[in-house]
């Protein structure tokens, strides 16, 4: 039984930031403003942080009041009117963290956000600006002289630029996780809570977690996978001193939603990208793997399918499908030191038993499951050892971990010199790559939250039977992950990448049963969506990471390109190598200070003073090499589980990550419905619905009179410029997806018919700007000609449906049924003829 629980929403979404002489109050509050906290910063500690949280909920009375008496207490003399002692400094939408360098802390403030993306009505926000606030009073700071510029370096980290939150989904995790925590089952949330109360609920103890009696609803929050936050570190010191709502993790990558509308029915779909903050850095800087296993350039990016038209995640449809990008995992580096594009590759450790590998690889077990399926792209065949000195180390790395995992299990390496196939004329780059997605979507399936559609099962499809993955009664989970990289992980990854998710897109869009064949082609107002949204998804990650956009896209492989694409890309290589010689070393500068990888000390050298920032990433450099097996290198746990992710499982562990509260049916800490449509503000309508992303029908299909609105037509450019459909069978094929049984218009009967309705009932008339959903007209005789009537009207359900009425039909039937059919068509027959009467009487009225 799945349990009635849902996402707590965080009760801290609008920041006031009040200031006296010896102290910062920030008071939030949810965004009706019924539920408000207080913090007590101290202002007069030069070095420490000291903030104090009660704990208490304040109603809006009880803050005006707390204000009032901190305002009358403040002030220079007592009783004088006009002086305030208590000022506003700031209005924000959360606490970002709070960061130390030399002197003492400062508190970083959302100033700005926008709404990016919805799933299920809770809301993706991007940081649009920030405010960074020194704390210490100046009559106690004590100056240092290198404080303004840590400072400087701190602030290169443009949190403006695709950092994202929210208040109430998780983005740390994939959709697949969050909705498999919501499922957990009552019993086990009942008896575990009740357990763990005090190691891990004590943030609630105040509030009465847990309540044996009585109705209500469980609102679930999950601890967030670090790997993927960014100011993890920013609120570790006040991780254990305040509620849990003044924590708000942001991740660093890409959001980017678009609607596709399938006739009216609407469709988003969401591509989230999240970037790893281990091992973060810029291209040459970074590369390989760390000794912990984490990987240079790690994004996870999950394409997220929800059916618009219900708002909820317990009766709204959801699919998403999750893959990897990430350097090779492998101790190696590049040489910057002369300029050069193509700096050569060097491996800087000997690791015989592939120590980093099986550390990387044991991570990617327990978060996505197997198979673990790598698609290494890089060059196989040069005329001097290049890029072929990774491709080898990888594969003696994977043979040799490969021997001791169970066989069912074992990590499948897929090599391709995609760079080869391009210069080759008689290979099809996009062609090949369509055939290893379909095969790789085969092996890991994925996520959806519904059983299979009625439709797949009375109209099964052989590739829908092969798929892989994990069927449960609810729907279907994906185990395991395609792992896909090249040298940088940019241009070739993205592509490929690209065509697994076009794959997988077919098949979520089946499983949805939106379309009756898991198949997309190119030129589709679908995929065009699509492949601007990872366009967009591409530029923006080849930006962090190697300082330009994207290079070669999708379009240049499949070689239809504009010529002015190609100064473009000069332009783009030239920008990155612009990039990687002259500004990458501060920016890692900026990273490594922002994520607490280097942390400012009296006595120490300075960050700009380090020759190199290997010790950093490496802490272990310096110890001995641990203990862990070289045969048996996976954690125990995970392999009992497999092909399930360990994370995923339901289990002891994991449960005591989960933060669970009991709340009454319409409090508003889980009530979603009100948090999106805010009945309690005045709101624009626009930015609820968000009319303002793109659209299929708006934005790319043609506005050209007659043009099928399917977004599953292929439509290719005339010579005006304009898009057309296909082919004619392409058309064909749309009209019979859109074919009912109801929806052919009956023909006139042979007792009213003229000479003017016999030429109208030969052909389909389409209104200006309209598309016609009429089938064939039936011609019928007062005769009831049952063969006719079977071969006409029951047939085409046969095509649409794949079923044959016919065959289960009596004569009584049929004739019973073709009975009705003539008395609709007379019915029909008639009222034509009227209006054909009104008009042609001036005053509109018959005159017998």
């Amino acid at each position: 039984m799945p349990t009635a629980a849902a996402p707590i929403i965080s009760s801290v979404q609008k920041l006031v930031l009040y200031e006296t002489r010896a102290r910062y109050f920030l008071v939030g509050s949810n965004h009706a403003e019924t539920k408000y906290r207080v913090l007590k910063i101290d202002r007069t500690e030069p070095k420490d942080l000291v903030i104090i949280d009660d704990k208490h909920v304040y109603s809006p009375q009880e803050v005006r009041e707390l204000l009032g008496r901190l305002d009358l207490g403040n002030r220079t003399k007592m009783g004088q009117k006009g002086s305030s002692g208590l000022f506003r400094a700031v209005s924000a939408f959360g606490v970002v963290g709070f960061v130390r360098f030399l002197e003492g802390y400062y508190i970083v403030l959302i100033t700005k956000r926008r709404k990016m993306a919805d799933i299920g009505g809770h809301a993706i926000y991007k940081i649009e600006d920030t405010n960074m606030i020194y704390i210490p009073n100046d009559s106690v700071r004590i100056t240092h002289p290198d404080e303004a510029r840590y400072l400087r370096i701190f602030q290169n980290v443009d949190l403006s630029s695709n950092f994202y939150f929210s208040y109430s989904y998780d983005l740390s995790h994939s959709l697949q996780y969050n909705l498999t925590v919501l499922r957990m089952p009552l019993e086990m949330l009942k008896s575990e809570t009740t357990q763990t109360r005090q190691e891990s609920f004590d943030i609630f103890e105040d509030e009465g977690l847990i309540t044996q009696g009585g109705s209500g609803v469980f609102g679930i929050c999950s601890e967030p996978y670090m790997k993927y936050v960014w100011n993890g570190e920013l609120l570790d010191i006040i991780k254990n001193t305040v509620h849990r709502d003044w924590l708000l993790y942001i991740i660093h990558g890409f959001c980017g939603q678009s609607k596709l509308l399938i006739y009216g029915r609407p469709v988003y779909v969401t591509l989230i990208a999240r970037r790893s903050s281990k091992f973060a850095g810029t291209r040459f800087l970074k590369r390989g793997a760390n000794c912990e296993g984490d990987v240079a350039n790690e994004v996870e990016t999950e394409q997220i399918l929800c059916d618009a038209s219900v708002m909820s995640f317990t009766a709204g449809s959801y699919s998403s499908y999750v893959q990897v990008r990430g350097s090779v995992p492998l101790y190696w580096s590049q040489d910057i030191s002369t300029m050069m594009p193509k700096p050569p590759i060097t491996l800087d450790q000997a690791d015989p038993f592939a120590h980093v590998a099986a550390l990387h690889f044991d991570q990617m077990l327990q978060r996505f499951g197997s198979p673990i399926i790598i698609l290494n792209l890089v060059k196989e065949r040069e005329k001097r050892k290049h890029e072929r000195i990774l491709s080898e180390e990888l594969v003696a790395a994977v043979t040799y971990l490969n021997q001791f995992l169970p066989p069912e299990h074992t990590i499948i390496y897929i090599p391709w010199d995609m760079a080869k196939y391009t210069k080759s004329k008689l290979c099809n780059v996009l062609d090949r790559l369509n055939v290893i997605a379909e095969s790789v979507v085969k092996k890991t399936g994925f996520f959806v939250n519904r059983p299979d559609s009625y439709c797949s099962i009375l109209r099964p499809d052989e590739k829908w039977n092969d798929l892989g993955g994990f069927v449960i009664p609810t729907g279907r989970l994906q185990t395991g992950v395609l792992r896909t990289n090249c040298v940088d992980c940019l241009d070739r990854t993205n592509t490929a990448q690209f065509m697994v998710g076009k794959c997988a897109l077919a098949y979520q869009l089946y499983s949805l049963g939106l379309i009756d064949k898991p198949n997309l082609q190119f030129d589709t107002d679908a995929v065009r969506l699509f492949e601007e949204l990872y366009e967009d998804h591409g530029d923006t990650l080849s930006l962090q990471y190697g300082g330009s956009q994207l290079v070669h896209r999708v379009k240049t492989y499949r070689k239809i390109a504009p010529w002015t694409q190609h100064s473009k890309d000069i332009m783009q290589t030239l920008s990155r190598y612009y990039s990687n010689a002259f500004s990458d070393a501060d920016r890692q500068d900026s990273i490594n200070l922002f994520l607490g990888v280097f942390h400012p000390m009296e006595g120490k050298p300075h960050l700009w003073e380090l020759p190199t920032d290997f010790y950093l990433h490496h802490k272990n450099t310096m110890r001995l090499l641990p203990t862990r097996s070289y045969t048996y290198w996976w954690t125990p746990e995970i392999i009992k589980h497999l092909p399930l992710p360990y994370d995923e499982v339901i289990c002891a562990a994991n449960l005591k990550k989960l933060m669970v509260k009991k709340f009454h049916k319409y409090e508003e800490e889980i009530d979603i419905h009100n948090e999106f449509f805010r009945p309690y503000e005045l709101s624009s309508f626009d930015d609820t619905f968000c009319l303002a992303m793109t659209s299929s029908a708006r934005d790319f299909m043609p506005k050209t009179v007659g043009i099928d609105p399917s977004p599953f037509t292929v439509r290719k450019p005339d010579e005006t410029g304009k898009s057309v459909l296909g082919n004619k069978s392409n058309r064909e094929e749309a009209v019979l997806q859109r074919k009912t049984a109801a929806s052919a218009p009956p023909p006139p009967s042979e007792e009213a018919v003229s000479s003017s309705s016999e030429d109208d009932s030969g052909t389909d008339r389409e209104e200006e700007g309209s598309v016609s959903q009429r089938s064939t007209p039936v011609k019928m005789t007062d005769t009831g000609d049952s063969a006719k009537v079977t071969e006409n009207v029951v047939q085409p359900m046969k095509e649409v449906y794949g079923i044959n009425l016919s065959d289960g039909l009596s004569e009584e039937d049929l004739s019973i049924y073709s009975r009705f059919v003539q008395l609709g068509q007379r019915q029909h027959q008639q009222d034509k003829s009227s209006q054909q009467l009104c008009s042609r009487c001036p005053d509109g009225v018959i005159k017998l």
